[in-house]
């Protein structure tokens, strides 16, 4: 069994990229085919061995908590029309692990709602998992930095490589590189400019933290926007001990935009054996239904990071 027995996930944000969507839902309830994007990365924490999910969430964001709940009503009406395919998959849904639930009152950045959660860790370490980005990989990318931390004993951030014209949204490391995926980091930088920037490797939505960073997300500056930045307090923490960038196998999906949640939407269906075949043929009749110029226009569909 880990050692890390707890994971914060943060689902406070507002979700104004999806608005109206997200007037009276939400952002971390829509939908990735026929699952909320936050359930999948419950489900990788869980994988990696998680048994405690603590949910940051805000006023509004009730629907969370009844999605991981028990629905007596809902289980009774599926045992009575005799599904019981979907009455287990109902039930395996609350089984997940043990919740817990914390709102942050104030939306004052990522740092701040992992500080909020404080109380519920305790002096231990524990995981950081934001619902925006879900990794799609063989081997769940959080049980990869697990991996890690059991070696290296000290807090793991995830990387990947970022195209240069997105530097300015991510928090970027300045890396020592220790040996493949591995590197202990020099510097980190919360959104720096492109010729500012250490390097192009980004921080994305998974960290494992030692419980030490309570004490520098207290002691940190509020940055940009008054908000307080969970990279600035990393900074902070190198002070004190080694901080270490992994960049994990699999395919990270910005699942924090409308057009990321339609991409992922798009890969996972087209794995499903109910309905990828359809959606594959439904996609080449677009293709060639579709006017030339709309057809050569398209982008990527998304970021992997495998060897």
């Amino acid at each position: 069994m880990t050692a890390v027995r707890k994971a914060v996930v943060t689902a406070a944000g507002w979700g104004t990229r999806f608005l109206p969507a997200t007037k009276a839902q939400p952002k971390e309830t829509l939908p990735i085919v026929d699952k909320p994007m936050i359930q999948y990365v419950v489900e990788e924490a869980v994988a990696a061995g998680i048994t405690q999910i603590i949910v940051v969430t805000a006023a509004g964001k009730r629907a969370i908590e009844d999605h991981f709940d028990r629905s007596f009503e809902l289980e009774s009406a599926l045992a009575q029309q005799g599904n019981t395919r979907v009455l287990n998959e109902m039930r395996h849904i609350s089984d997940l692990a043990d919740f817990y639930y914390i709102r942050q009152k104030e939306q004052l950045g990522l740092g701040h709602a992992v500080l909020t959660a404080r109380g519920l860790v305790g002096h231990e370490p524990f995981a950081v998992l934001l619902p925006d980005d879900v990794i799609d990989s063989r081997v769940p990318a959080l049980k990869q930095m697990l991996r890690v931390f059991e070696r290296v004993k000290g807090s793991v951030v995830g990387v990947e490589r970022v195209p240069k014209e997105q530097i300015p949204s991510y928090g970027i490391v300045e890396p020592r590189p220790l040996e493949p995926r591995l590197s202990q980091v020099l510097r980190l930088v919360e959104k720096p400019s492109i010729e500012e920037a250490p390097s192009n490797i980004g921080i994305v939505g998974r960290y494992i933290l030692t419980p030490e960073i309570f004490e520098c997300l207290e002691q940190v500056p509020p940055g940009k926007k008054g908000e307080i930045q969970l990279t600035d307090a990393l900074q902070m923490l190198l002070q004190r001990q080694s901080v270490y960038a992994y960049e994990f196998e699999g395919t990270r999906y910005d699942a924090g935009t409308p057009l990321g949640l339609i991409k992922a939407s798009v890969e996972f269906a087209l794995k499903r054996a109910d309905i990828g075949p359809a959606l594959r043929q439904y996609l080449r009749d677009l293709r060639l239904d579709a006017p030339t110029v709309a057809r050569s226009s398209g982008t990527n569909a998304r970021k992997k990071r495998s060897g």
